[in-house]
C-alpha cells in the first residue's frame, strides 16, 4: 500500500495524505486583500486532492510584501477575504495553512511579468523603503535599505504575533512563518545578509534570537492544539554562508520551542550561489534534519512524480511533500498519483465528488 496516501497529524490536525501546495506568491491583490482569485488557485487544489494548501507568503506589515500586489494579513479588514478561501478549501476536506512573511531588504518589487521583472518600485510609485538586519542591498537595483533597529526588530516580531492572531480568525488550521530565500527572518539568519555587532548578529546565538523571538511570539499567539511550522533556507549553497549544520542545531531549538514542522528549502542570500537543481534536490536536506533533529520535515522542489514522491515518504526522508509549479500545471496530480500508486482502488476524493452529482450525470 502507498505511504504518500497515510493520514499524518499534527497536534490537533490530521492531514488526509502527504501532498501540500506550497506556498506560492500570486500578485494578485490590491492592498494586501484577496480576490476571486485567490479562492479559485488554492480551491482547486483542495479540490485536487491535496492534503494541507498553504497560502503564499502573506504580508505582516504593508512593507513586508514583497511586491505592492502581495497577500497582506496586517490589519483585520483582511480576514473575510481570507475566511472565504479557507472556508471552501475546508468544504473539500483539506485543512488551510498560511505562510506568514516580511520580505526584508527583497521587498517593494516589481511582478514577475512586468517589462522590468523584480525591479525596485520607488516610493513615488506606490513602494517603500525595504529593510533589513543591515544596509546592504541584495541586488545593484534600489537604495539601501533601512538598518532596522532593536525596537522596530521587536515591532516586526509582534506583527507576526498579531498576524497568527488573525489567521486563527481568519480560519487557518496551521501557520507557517516564512524563514527562507533571503527574506527578512533568514536575512537576520544569514553571514551573508546580517553584519550586525549587537545581539541580532554576529554568532549563532545572536543571528537566530529573532526568529526564535518570533516563534516564542507566534507560540503564544496561537492555541495549544494548533500547529506550527518554519520554512528555512536550510544551506546558503555558498561557503561562509547559513550552512545545514547550523540548519540541523536550529531545529533542534525550534523544536524545543513548539514548532511542529520544519519545512525545508535552501537558497536565496546570495545571487553567486551554486545550486545544484535537478529533481527532489532539497530532499536530502529534509532527511538531514528530519534524522538528526528528531522533528518532522517537508521537503519540497522538483517533486514531480508520483513514484519518486512514495520513495520519499516510504524511505522516511520527509514526512510531508510539498508540490509547488507541479500542482500549478497539474492541479489535480494527487488524483494521478494514486491511480498510479493504487491502481485498481477508487480514490476517495475522486468517488465522493462523482457521488455528489446528479444521477443522470454519473453515467
Amino acid at each position: 500500500m502507498s505511504k504518500l496516501f497515510d493520514p499524518i497529524t499534527f497536534r490537533g490536525v490530521t492531514l488526509r495524505n502527504r501532498i501540500a501546495l506550497s506556498p506560492m506568491c500570486q500578485y494578485s491583490s490590491e492592498d494586501g486583500f484577496a480576490t476571486d482569485w485567490h479562492v479559485t488557485h488554492l480551491g482547486s487544489r483542495a479540490v485536487g486532492g491535496a492534503a494541507l494548501i498553504v497560502v503564499e507568503a502573506t504580508g505582516v506589515t504593508p512593507e513586508g510584501r514583497i511586491t505592492p500586489n502581495c497577500l497582506g494579513i496586517w490589519k483585520d479588514d483582511h480576514v473575510p477575504g481570507l475566511l472565504r478561501a479557507t472556508s471552501f478549501i475546508k468544504q473539500r476536506g483539506a485543512v488551510p495553512a498560511i505562510q506568514i512573511a516580511h520580505a526584508g531588504v527583497k521587498a517593494s518589487r516589481r511582478r514577475p511579468w512586468h517589462p522590468a521583472p523584480n525591479a525596485y518600485v520607488p516610493e513615488h510609485e506606490g513602494g517603500w523603503m525595504p529593510v533589513g538586519p543591515s544596509a546592504q542591498r541584495f541586488s545593484e537595483d534600489g537604495p539601501v535599505p533601512h538598518e532596522l533597529t532593536v525596537a522596530e526588530i521587536r515591532a516586526i516580531r509582534d506583527a507576526f504575533a498579531a498576524a497568527a492572531r488573525r489567521a486563527v480568525a481568519a480560519g487557518f488550521e496551521i501557520v507557517e512563518i516564512h524563514s527562507a530565500h533571503g527574506y527578512l527572518s533568514h536575512s537576520f539568519l544569514s553571514p551573508l545578509m546580517n553584519r550586525r555587532t549587537d545581539a541580532y548578529g554576529g554568532p549563532f546565538d545572536h543571528r537566530t534570537s529573532f526568529l526564535l523571538e518570533t516563534v516564542r511570539a507566534v507560540r503564544h499567539a496561537i492555541p495549544a492544539s494548533m500547529p506550527l511550522f518554519v520554512r528555512i533556507s536550510a544551506t546558503d549553497w555558498v561557503d561562509g554562508g547559513w550552512s545545514l549544520e547550523e540548519s540541523v542545531e536550529l531545529a533542534r531549538r525550534l523544536r524545543a520551542e513548539g514548532v511542529d514542522l520544519i519545512d525545508c528549502s535552501s537558497g536565496g542570500a546570495a545571487r553567486q550561489a551554486n545550486i545544484p537543481v535537478g529533481p527532489g534536490y532539497q530532499v536530502p536536506l529534509a532527511e538531514r534534519i528530519r534524522r538528526d533533529a528528531e522533528i518532522p520535515t517537508g521537503a519540497v522542489g522538483l517533486i514531480t512524480e508520483p513514484a519518486q514522491a512514495e520513495e520519499i515518504i516510504a524511505a522516511g526522508r520527509a514526512d510531508l511533500l510539498l508540490l509547488g509549479r507541479q500542482l500549478l500545471r497539474e492541479p489535480y496530480w494527487p488524483l494521478r498519483a494514486w491511480s498510479e500508486l493504487r491502481p485498481g482502488v477508487p480514490a476517495p476524493i475522486a468517488t465522493e465528488y462523482a457521488w455528489a452529482l446528479p444521477e443522470t450525470r454519473r453515467r
